[in-house]
């Protein structure tokens, strides 16, 4: 099945559905307090977006995450394609009425696939061959049938299809993954016709920070209305990941929105937000969540382990979500030995807003002036737990 084709050279077009507003810059650190606005509402930055990989974050409702101070959430295009279906989703009003969340709503492009589903796919300048893993049949992806299935799903924000490499990567495949993404980019700017999409430009480069940069201005060139940094967060040691995310928006528009795709260890969105960067996504939160273990402002909490047994305090003091208001530690682990599933939908729940009031404190410690030393005690807390 082939999804998409080349439709000739087209002029860009400027698409923008979206205003970014930079309200603020932490004179110390350089780190970035604005407001996104999106036909479905203003996001506030620095922000963390749960991920819904199937139009859903997983065991929570719409009204719950949203309760819990998500702004906005991510889908994933690739997974959508294959089940239950573009078409399918269009014809039920698009992916905010399909998975009944209003808010703002972005889609991934199927690139992450690209590194994650290597064993079952072939990538070539025209786009990627994948065997699917539901079913075994042929789906190819190009950069325009990319932008024709997020126009049917109807995101606010889409991407473009990329090429993602795994650490480590030889030089020549990341020289060549550069190509392609920049290549595909261009493609993929000139589809795109919804004009209440905004389409994002994806900088890779893999771990070459000579790479980083000439994709970071190559992207530039193209003038997307926000730049998201891909391909990192795959394995690489994260000071690595910090040096490389700084040599990349350093050479972005600062009136543009950055996002740093696939990052959501807080310590991590923390440094991130010191190199400039708005907006961040991760399954990890709510895939901890589901397996016992709480964020908290001191790191990690393994509810599994038996020093909670009688443990009668909250998750956290002073946390809104509804496992700290009305569970104690040693009922959320009693849940999770007894494989009940409003453990896994508490905890979820709980690094949710903990992610949401982490965006919020570094929001608010910008806006201070004070986020160096906000970032440093924040930073601090965590060395030893993650």
């Amino acid at each position: 099945m082939v999804l998409g084709g080349s439709r000739g050279r087209v002029c860009y077009s400027r698409l923008v559905a979206i205003r970014f507003e930079l309200v603020h810059v932490d004179r110390e650190t350089g780190a970035r307090a604005g407001l996104l606005h999106t036909p479905h509402g203003t996001v506030e930055t620095p922000a963390f977006m749960p991920v819904g990989t199937h139009g859903t974050i997983r065991a929570l409702t719409p009204e719950e995450v949203h309760g819990a101070g998500a702004q906005i959430v991510l889908a994933n295009t690739f997974h959508l394609m294959l089940r239950p279906g573009a078409g399918l989703i269009a014809r039920g009003g698009g992916l905010h009425r399909f998975m009944h969340w209003d808010g703002p709503l972005l889609t991934d492009s199927g690139g992450y696939q690209v590194f994650s589903l290597a064993h079952l796919r072939q990538v070539s300048d025209d786009g990627v061959l994948f065997r699917s893993p539901i079913e075994g049949r042929e789906v190819h992806l190009t950069p325009e049938g990319v932008i024709e299935i997020e126009e049917q799903l109807g995101a606010d924000i889409i991407m473009p299809l990329d090429v993602c490499l795994g650490f480590p990567a030889a030089r020549d495949a990341a020289e060549e993954g550069l190509r392609r993404t920049s290549l595909w980019a261009g493609r993929a700017r000139a589809a795109q016709r919804r004009e209440d999409q905004t389409l994002f430009g994806i900088v890779q480069g893999a771990f070459e920070a000579d790479l980083r940069v000439r994709a970071a201005e190559e992207m530039a060139a193209l003038d997307f209305p926000g730049y998201a940094i891909g391909g990192l967060s795959v394995g690489e040691p994260r000071t690595l990941t910090y040096d490389l995310a700084a040599a990349v928006t350093e050479r972005l528009p600062a009136i543009r929105p950055r996002y740093l795709m696939g990052v959501g260890v807080p310590p991590s969105v923390v440094e991130g937000v010191r190199r400039g960067v708005d907006m961040f996504d991760c399954v990890l939160p709510t895939r901890v969540g589901r397996t016992g273990i709480a964020l908290t402002p001191s790191g990690r909490l393994n509810l599994r382990l038996a020093a909670h047994t009688e443990d009668f305090t909250p998750l956290e003091e002073g946390c809104p979500c509804p496992a700290c208001r009305g569970y104690t530690r040693a009922y959320l682990r009693h849940l999770f030995k007894a494989r009940e599933m409003l453990g896994p939908r508490l905890v979820s729940l709980h690094n949710l807003a903990f992610m949401a009031r982490l965006g919020a404190a570094a929001r608010a410690a910008i806006l201070d002036d004070r986020f160096g030393p906000w970032s440093r005690a924040m930073l601090d807390r965590y060395q030893s737990a993650w």
